[in-house]
């Protein structure tokens, strides 16, 4: 079954609970991984792993100049879940 694609213009929700993040959007497409973030698309990655590596490496980078940011990952299924974020999650990432 081919994987789920996300358009440029499906909106990524960036309020949760109150809280605004900045959000970055790991995406596979065909048989390579891109990051999605502020209206750009970043890539192409070999793996999903090294797309997460580049998308946490720079949400720790904005959430140490004080904004609150996150990696969120498009699953199979289609839904979007988070998969990282900063002041919660280990950095760098446990593999």
């Amino acid at each position: 079954m081919p994987r789920p694609l996300i358009g440029d213009d499906v909106p990524v929700s960036t309020v949760v609970s109150g809280v605004t993040r900045t959000r970055y959007l790991v995406v596979r497409q065909e048989d390579v991984w891109f990051i999605k973030f502020d209206g750009e698309e970043f890539g192409p990655y070999q793996s999903e792993r090294e797309a997460m590596l580049f998308a946490v490496d720079a949400a720790q980078k904005l959430g140490e100049q004080g904004d609150e940011t996150q990696v969120l990952r498009l699953e199979e299924d289609g839904e979007v879940r988070p998969a990282w974020t900063y002041g919660l999650d280990a950095y760098p990432p446990k593999s």
